[in-house]
């Protein structure tokens, strides 16, 4: 499968061919299911940070004992790995210099 330039923007969550407004945060090359991949793990982030929402609203649950953002966590952290491993140069150092990953991720 041939790789096609994508804009992403992980904040908003998304990946779009088409530059506009503030979706070029990041610039990947990937394929077809390798986008598919991310857009799930976008989803997974959406889904988690919904949850951790509505968990906010119980305050007899602490915040460092809560799975969902412990979901959120793992998922966002997946997302920007993939996004490190299939971006362009400048993508790779900016994700390098958020600190996001460890040393051993990259």
């Amino acid at each position: 499968m041939d790789r096609k330039k994508y804009y992403v923007n992980a904040g908003s969550k998304e990946i779009s061919q088409v530059r506009f407004d503030n979706n070029d945060v990041f610039t990947i090359f990937a394929t077809d299911d390798e986008v598919n991949t991310l857009r799930h793990k976008m989803n997974n982030m959406d889904a988690s940070d919904t949850r951790t929402f509505f968990r906010a609203h119980v305050p007899i649950k602490p915040y460092h004992d809560d799975e969902s953002n412990d979901d959120y966590d793992h998922e966002i952290t997946e997302a920007y790995r993939m996004i490190h491993a299939l971006g362009d140069d400048e993508t790779k150092q900016h994700i390098t210099t958020m600190g996001i990953l460890s040393d051993r991720d990259l």
